[in-house]
């Protein structure tokens, strides 16, 4: 099949890269660090987007999110309001950022961007948006997912690459590997950092616990892994579709799951968040769901890296 998609792959991979050749990006007087990836699906962006933005804090920094707000209806500019926005509003990913700093949903980047400068920010870090050329970016970190790689190399629809690797990877400043495994063949000439993406307090509940977990995010049997990692007994595995919004009827199946093996519900925040819809069932999931977090965590040294290659591009 990858090789009968080969010929929609190169046409996509052009488009993608006709649209950096055709477009001026929109230079903002902020540091903008772009926190993305080279394929689809998972790759711990998110998770990456909130440690670089705590760092750019801690330096001072006063960072702002930048997002699309994948799965929301609201186009934007819009400042986040966990208060009064939910996941159909703005999607998931930018409820979990605002646990962190101010968000700003915008499909239209550089409008996003000039919103951002009016307010009392020092950075802007995008979650996503490097395949986007509409805005110019201070700083491209790209984050790769040791355990899967590239897959096949090819891109998409043929294979997992958003377009051919030497050409994002020319636009690439510095890699952050996460999880265990080599860099993948054909990613080479940047600076590497190497990181984990770990349970954040304390997991010794899960321990011996039978559990139903369940997750709709680009690679769910990665939280499965980290769940059993953590000790605990999965009874039963529940894979949604990646921003999937749940509703009454999912709340009522994964209830009876729960019921049948007398297990705790578990799932991961960016899924909690989406758990907010009206519903009595839901309302239930609610309750009786308990949350694993997750967050980066930096091999020795690594850390340390980050922050330089930060302060050069945001001073």
């Amino acid at each position: 099949m990858p090789v009968l998609l080969r010929p929609f792959g190169f046409l996509y991979g052009k488009v993608v890269e006709t649209r950096f050749a055709l477009t001026t990006p929109y230079c903002s007087r902020l540091p903008v660090v772009c926190v993305g990836n080279f394929t689809v699906g998972g790759a711990g962006k998110t998770p990456l987007a909130m440690t670089v933005a705590r760092r750019l804090r801690e330096a001072g920094r006063s960072p702002v999110f930048l997002t699309r707000g994948y799965g929301g209806r609201l186009a934007g500019p819009v400042l986040v309001d966990p208060e009064r926005h939910n996941a159909s509003d703005v999607g998931d990913e930018p409820l979990l950022l605002a646990r962190h700093a101010q968000v700003v949903v915008a499909r239209d980047r550089p409008a996003g961007a000039k919103f951002i400068e009016t307010m009392d920010a020092g950075s802007i870090v995008m979650d996503d948006g490097f395949q986007n050329p509409t805005l110019a970016k201070t700083l491209n970190l790209i984050a790769i997912d040791a355990a899967v790689g590239l897959g096949n190399g090819l891109v998409f629809p043929a294979g997992p690459l958003r377009a051919r690797l030497a050409f994002q990877l020319a636009r690439a400043d510095m890699i952050c590997l996460i999880g265990d495994g080599d860099l993948p063949a054909g990613v080479h000439g940047k600076p590497v950092i190497r990181a984990t993406l770990q349970p954040a307090g304390g997991t010794e509940w899960l321990k011996g616990k039978s559990i139903v977990a369940y997750c709709g995010i680009g690679r769910p049997e990665k939280f499965f892994e980290t769940l059993r990692r953590a000790g605990a007994r999965i009874a039963e595995a529940v894979a949604f579709a990646d921003h999937k919004p749940y509703t009454e009827a999912d709340a009522r199946m994964l209830l009876a799951k729960a019921a049948d093996h007398d297990a705790q519900l578990v799932t991961t925040e960016k899924d909690f968040v989406r758990v907010r819809a009206a519903g009595e069932r839901l309302a239930e999931l609610r309750l009786k769901t308990r949350v694993v977090f997750v967050e980066i965590a930096f091999s020795d040294g690594q850390g340390e890296r980050l922050d330089a290659a930060l302060r050069a591009r945001t001073v």
